[in-house]
Order: C-alpha cells, then structure tokens, then sequence
C-alpha cells in the first residue's frame, strides 16, 4: 500500500521560513513526478511546484518562484518544500504528490 506522508507545517509569523517535508512508501521505484498542491481557505486547491520524474526542470507557479523551492532527494522518495518569506495568504493545507498518490496534507499558518 502506497502511503504518502508530509510534516513540517506549523504556524509563524509572516516573514519567516518554514520547510515541509514529504516520504512516500510502499512505491515500487524512485522515478515518480513530485508535486506541492495547496489549499487556501476559499479558494480552489492550487499548484505550488512540480518536478517530473527524469528531474527536469520544476514548475513553480508564477506567483511563488521567488519564494517557494522545492527540493528532491534522487533514490529516494522523499522531497522538501522550501518556503521564504511568508505572508498571511499562504496560510492553508499543503499536500504532497509523489507517483499519484496525494498525502494528508500539512497546515501552515501566517499570523502575526
């Protein structure tokens, strides 16, 4: 059984850093495409970053690049979420995705 698993989340203050990680297990090789979906109260889950599974180049989306970085362990099924900087709107759920399968997700709140 595939089970997908993230950890890091917490509340802070905005303009701080928090990292989220994500291990999957019960996968039957290292080589699956990797994802940060969130979901921001009110609003539709969303794309924060991907990496396809040949570790091509990610997909950040437009309105987070220069914040959010998300890192892979090769061999592994593991990868991290780095998030600078913040802001009270990124306050919401982030979910990891590795080889289809969606983890529970992990709350992350802004607030000063």
């Amino acid at each position: 059984q595939v089970r997908v698993v993230e950890s890091g989340g917490g509340l802070v203050q905005p303009g701080a850093s928090l990292k989220l990680s994500c291990t999957a297990s019960g996968l039957t090789s290292t080589n699956y495409p990797m994802s940060w979906y969130r979901q921001i109260p009110g609003k539709e889950r969303e794309l924060v970053a991907s990496i396809p599974s040949d570790g091509g180049h990610t997909n950040d989306a437009g309105f987070l690049k220069d914040r959010f970085i998300l890192s892979r362990v090769y061999g592994e099924n593991t990868m991290s979420l780095y998030m600078y900087n913040l802001k009270t709107e990124d306050t919401g759920i982030y979910f990891c995705v590795i080889g289809g399968t969606w983890g529970q997700g992990t709350q992350v709140t802004v607030s000063s």
